[in-house]
């Protein structure tokens, strides 16, 4: 009988307290500043990623450029200028042993006319020399899609404050150990 005058009891409270105002907002306004200059300028000049891919995208190491990397953006167009030369010089060796091959098969010889190839040779060659064209056109294709996702995710890493006392060096370095002895040497440290 008591646990039931004392539940009674909570429900009554419970109804009670549910009973109350509810608040109305506060009615004092408060006037912000308007952003100061040094503010805005520090926003314009934070990097957007999206603004780097789209360089990186329109011409090829202008992403590089736009996030102050200029040191990057000679060796995206030598990559570019490598994979793009290999695939030229396969594609001139593929020209020329299908036109000594077609010449050969035409003329009803056993031999090329420049290489000196025969014809199962030449058929070899011909799709070596178009297997490795089309790797090096596909690669050239991959370093363009690398060179835009290094922009945008160099992009994103300009927002990051780096720890001024974070340092890398070379120090030189002493140890002794039971086994060897004594040991001179370079050590790289790490410190933050």
């Amino acid at each position: 009988m008591r646990t039931w005058a004392i539940s009674i009891g909570c429900m009554a409270m419970a109804v009670c307290a549910c009973a109350q105002e509810v608040a109305k907002p506060d009615s004092v306004v408060v006037e912000t500043a308007p952003a100061s200059d040094s503010l805005r300028a520090r926003y314009a000049a934070r990097f957007s990623p999206r603004k780097a891919l789209l360089y990186s995208a329109i011409f090829p190491g202008m992403g590089q450029a736009y996030n102050r990397k200029y040191w990057k953006t000679p060796l995206v167009w030598g990559g570019f200028g490598l994979t793009v030369g290999i695939a030229m010089f396969y594609d001139e060796q593929y020209q020329r042993y299908r036109k000594d091959l077609f010449g050969a098969l035409a003329d009803g010889r056993s031999t090329g006319t420049s290489t000196g190839f025969t014809v199962t040779q030449l058929r070899r060659n011909i799709e070596r020399a178009r297997r490795e064209r089309d790797f090096f056109i596909i690669i050239s294709g991959f370093w363009y899609i690398l060179q835009m996702v290094d922009a945008h995710v160099d992009a994103h890493l300009k927002e990051f404050d780096l720890n001024p006392q974070l340092k890398l060096g070379f120090e030189p370095r002493m140890e002794s150990s039971p086994w060897v002895g004594r040991s001179a040497g370079v050590a790289l440290v790490l410190r933050f």
